[in-house]
């Protein structure tokens, strides 16, 4: 079983600045593919960026490319999103999520979730 725990989420002003966190019980051959997404009230649940652990390849949603940046720490099973001129739509419960391969879009092919974590632009 991988546990995952998000930390990181806050209240910013739009324009700013925020770095989310996942840290990973475990590394898995069920886990090689990290992916943070993001769930506004009302809205379904959606994709935002995810990585591998081997090779480090990343995968954007359209709407934070050129903004976010996904990137991992292999020796702190850390991944980590960087979201930068952050925008008022930016809002929402971020989710952290683990699948064995494939970079999907499709949240219903990941195994593993993090509890979330809140993150609010101010305009």
């Amino acid at each position: 079983q991988v546990q995952l725990v998000e930390s990181g989420g806050g209240l910013v002003q739009a324009g700013g600045s925020l770095r989310l966190s996942c840290a990973t019980s475990a590394r898995t051959f069920n886990s090689n593919v990290m992916a943070w997404f993001r769930q506004a009230p009302g809205k379904e649940r959606e994709f935002v960026a995810a990585i591998s652990w081997d090779v480090g390849s990343t995968n954007y949603a359209d709407s934070v490319k050129g903004r976010f940046t996904i990137s991992r720490d292999n020796a702190k099973n850390t991944v980590y999103l960087q979201m930068n001129s952050l925008k008022p739509a930016d809002t929402a419960v971020y989710y952290c999520a683990a699948r064995p391969y494939g970079m999907t879009t499709d949240r219903t092919t990941y195994v593993y979730w993090g509890q979330g974590t809140q993150v609010t632009v101010s305009s």
